[in-house]
Formats: C-alpha cells, sequence, structure tokens
C-alpha cells in the first residue's frame, strides 16, 4: 500500500535575497528509505530543516497524511515527535546520562510515564547496541556510539518519519559502519526514512528512492538503479564523476 506520509509542494526558502531552495516537490511514502544526494549547498539540510520545522518556509506547503503543517495550527512538538531527526552533530545533552537522553523527550514532549519512558528508551538503546552505555555521558562515549544514541532517543519517540541530516558526516571513518549498519536494520524493518547522505553505497543499496538536488532544485529523482546508475540529467552524472573521482 503506498500511502503517502509526507507530501513537499512548491517549497521555496529564501535567506535575505539568496534562494536556497526553489519550487521543491516530491513524495515520501509509508515504507520509503529516501536518499537526498548533491554537492555541498546544493540545499539538501535546509531541505529537511525546513520538513522538520526548523526553518520557516518562504513559499509552498507541507502535508502529513493530507493534512498541511504549515498553517500555524498545528502542535509543532507534537509534530516533530512523529517526524523524528537525527543531527549531523549528535545534540545529545552533555549534563545527562545516555538513558535520561533518551528518556527526556518522551517525559516532557509526549508526557510519555516515567517507567515506560524509561522501559522505551532500554528497548530502543538496546535495539542499537548501546545498552551497556546507559549510564555513560555523551563525552565519555565515541562519535559512533553518540550517533546510535541519538537514533535510539529518536526511536523512543515512536516516530512514523525518521529524518537523518548527514548521520555519518561527523564521525571518523571506522565509526561510520557502524551507524550505517543501524540505518540498514531500520530499513529493512521498513521505517520511513529521509537521508540526506553522502554515502553513496547507502543510497544505491538501501535506499528504495533517490533524490539529486543542485542549486536548491530536485535536478532528477527516481529509483537507484536509475539516478545512480543511468542518470539521465548531465548534473547528476557530471556530479556522480566528481563524487567517485573523490572516493
Amino acid at each position: 500500500m503506498n500511502e503517502n506520509i509526507l507530501e513537499i509542494r512548491h517549497l521555496s526558502k529564501t535567506f535575505g535575497t539568496h534562494a536556497v531552495l526553489k519550487d521543491v516537490d516530491f513524495t515520501v511514502r509509508k515504507g520509503d528509505v529516501t536518499s537526498i544526494i548533491g554537492a555541498s549547498g546544493s540545499g539538501k539540510s535546509t531541505l529537511l530543516r525546513c520538513i522538520n520545522l526548523l526553518e520557516t518556509l518562504t513559499t509552498g506547503e507541507i502535508l502529513f497524511h493530507g493534512e498541511s503543517v504549515t498553517g500555524g495550527k498545528l502542535n509543532q512538538s507534537a509534530y516533530r515527535a512523529r517526524v523524528g531527526m537525527v543531527f549531523q552533530s549528535f545534540n545529545l545533552f552533555n549534563n545527562l546520562s545516555v538513558l535520561e537522553n533518551c528518556v527526556i523527550g518522551q517525559r516532557k514532549v509526549s508526557r510519555v510515564p516515567k517507567e515506560e519512558a524509561r522501559k522505551r528508551a532500554l528497548y530502543y538503546l538496546k535495539k542499537v547496541g548501546m545498552l551497556p552505555y546507559i549510564n555513560a555521558r555523551p563525552a565519555q562515549i565515541s562519535g559512533g556510539q553518540k550517533q546510535r544514541v541519538a537514533i535510539a532517543r529518536a526511536l523512543a519517540m515512536e516516530p512514523e518519519v525518521l529524518l537523518f541530516d548527514e548521520p555519518t558526516s561527523a564521525l571518523d571513518p571506522e565509526m561510520v559502519g557502524e551507524v550505517l549498519d543501524v540505518m540498514k536494520s531500520l530499513a529493512s524493518e521498513r521505517m520511513t526514512m529521509l537521508v540526506v547522505t553522502h554515502e553513496m553505497a547507502f543510497a544505491r543499496d538501501v535506499s528504495t528512492h533517490v533524490v539529486y538536488m543542485a542549486d536548491g532544485v530536485i535536478a532528477e529523482e527516481g529509483p537507484p538503479s536509475q539516478v545512480l546508475v543511468n542518470p539521465e540529467d548531465t548534473r547528476t552524472r557530471e556530479f556522480l564523476k566528481r563524487f567517485l573521482a573523490q572516493d
């Protein structure tokens, strides 16, 4: 069943006179893993921040299950609990333990009872392999472990969609794999994900849909077999050639 969860309609975002996003239009269906690729400065992270309402749209609309989230009537905290986000720089609370980081959002935003919140946090920390570290503070664990805690924290809110903003780009190369393994596991469970990434192997092997952005527009989108293997747009071909040459 191809149920539309998110619909981005004619989204534009301008900072001053600089148009970062221009008339962006695409749909995220239940169970999709959508990888958003493109050069730095193409608008990928801004798009994710608009979807999570961390940035205000200049024009356009975002629909969640067919209802506008940009009309001002929405409870933004409740929406963000259903459309979770994992950031490049983890955004953990340094003064809280790993377990407390995964409990606090449930308690404050979703008003989950204390024991239920703790139980849920432990379940998702186990899922990402971080159960042995529940009493550690973020400063005591590696970057890859921090990102796995951030994923567990987002999952503990039990969202319908998870947004990932370059989740491996702040990590040392040897830690990238452990985070990608968690994401692959979520994909195999049909978690709906929208991933801004430079990890082309992930985009090729795990995605159901790839969106290539250039200069604030979607230059090309489609299944990985089309966009990454046989792209139609010249800009996509040039990007992939440059990107693969760097690797």
